[in-house]
């Protein structure tokens, strides 16, 4: 007999005719012999439903409030997949963030899990329930609900994982697995059977959708195998698990892109201790990340500085570049919304010599400009052109091999 937890998103709930295939796919696992926790989110589009009702009844909705209105979309559908499975002949009982003693910090909209007591799912589990747990949600130290932010139930369902030190979690959404890049934009994209958690953080940070970032900081942390897979079909999907010697042989895993980029140029700033601190730290303070930073020197002690920042956060990260600008005497700043990142992912790069010319080649027989370099141990960003995004993704797919299936590749 297992542990298993099974995440279900927001597609795979969207109506009761899809719930009911969750309860039939639930009660196959628990027939086999293992004990079940189910995690669910809120059916598709009912959190912008509620975010909307909120808007037009007030222009600022207070973020306590928003955060009890928004975890009624998860009440909902764990109350529905209980009564489903109960008329089924199951035992099944659901469970809200609070009531399953999911803990944490009191960032409303954004809040993070300090602990999961889960006594009580193991007892209904003990008692041989199918417990389902409201995902996306949980209680600060003041009993305050609180709420993960988007895709929050994807972190849920690796935390209480952890918790219960399940054999395995279980990610199902409307996609059949990890892909070599978007299956949208490539059509020669391929299911990856294996994938490392440092792969998969690394493409949940640059644009890839299919598992939010937090839940693989905790499958990483606490070692828990997580299967992403779909709701619609029984095929095996994706495990993202400590990487191994074969998963080594492969250079590069993917390649992914970001077109929700923006960057800002300061130029003729004066070379000096300090500087790139001044430019920053306003911007850290407004809540804006930052990701990739370049400064140039020019002559007479004057540098250009460039960073980027989400390009939904365009319009304050330059009006607050444009006040250090005047207060440092910097000379002018420039921005461009008109970006992408795109990025090569893999944990074979440590072992081999030429991925970043080799990267480079392909976009030079494209033809594309790269504006922006950064590096890490297993990942190689370029920022380019928005217009040439889809381009850059297929010829460095084509590149690197990924064309090819996954048993051709050495």
């Amino acid at each position: 007999m297992g542990l298993i937890v099974q995440k279900y998103g927001g597609t795979s709930v969207g109506d009761i005719d899809r719930i009911r295939n969750v309860a039939r796919r639930v009660a196959r696992t628990y027939d086999a012999g293992d004990k079940v926790v189910v995690v669910l989110s809120a059916m598709s589009g009912t959190t912008d439903r509620l975010i909307a009702m909120a808007e037009e009844a007030c222009e600022r909705p207070d973020k306590r409030e928003m955060d009890v209105l928004l975890a009624t979309g998860e009440q909902t559908t764990v109350a529905l997949l209980a009564m489903i499975l109960k008329c089924m002949g199951y035992q099944a009982t659901s469970l809200l963030g609070f009531q399953a003693e999911v803990v944490t910090d009191c960032s409303c909209g954004a809040a993070r899990i300090l602990n999961i007591g889960a006594s009580r799912i193991r007892s209904l589990l003990d008692d041989g329930q199918i417990v389902i747990v409201a995902g996306f949600q949980g209680s600060d130290a003041q009993g305050n609900i609180t709420t993960l932010g988007r895709g929050g139930s994807d972190t849920s369902a690796v935390a209480i994982a952890a918790a219960l030190k399940a054999d395995t979690c279980e990610i199902y959404t409307d996609v059949d697995g990890v892909y070599t890049t978007d299956p949208n934009i490539c059509k020669k994209a391929r299911k990856l059977s294996r994938v490392s958690y440092d792969e998969m953080l690394e493409m949940a940070s640059l644009g890839a959708k299919v598992l939010q970032i937090r839940s693989v900081e905790f499958a990483k942390k606490y070692n828990v195998p997580v299967h992403v897979r779909s709701s619609f079909k029984d095929e095996e999907g994706t495990m993202v698990m400590q990487e191994d010697a074969d998963m080594e042989r492969l250079v590069v895993s993917g390649v992914t892109c970001n077109k929700n980029e923006a960057r800002i140029t300061l130029k003729g700033v004066p070379d000096r201790p300090g500087i790139a601190f001044r430019i920053l730290n306003p911007i850290a303070e407004a809540g804006i990340l930052v990701d990739m930073i370049i400064q140039n020197t020019r002559s007479g002690n004057i540098t250009d500085f460039t960073f980027t920042v989400p390009k939904t956060d365009i319009r304050d990260a330059l009006e607050i570049s444009k006040k250090v600008a005047e207060e440092i005497g910097a000379e002018e700043v420039m921005a461009d919304p008109n970006i992408a990142k795109v990025s090569v992912i893999g944990v074979g790069m440590k072992n081999h010599s030429g991925v970043a010319s080799k990267m480079f080649a392909a976009m030079c027989e494209e033809n594309i400009n790269m504006i922006m370099i950064s590096t890490s141990e297993i990942r190689i960003s370029c920022i380019i052109e928005e217009k040439y995004t889809e381009l850059a993704v297929r010829a460095l797919h084509t590149a690197f091999g990924l064309d090819r299936p996954e048993e051709c590749l050495n």
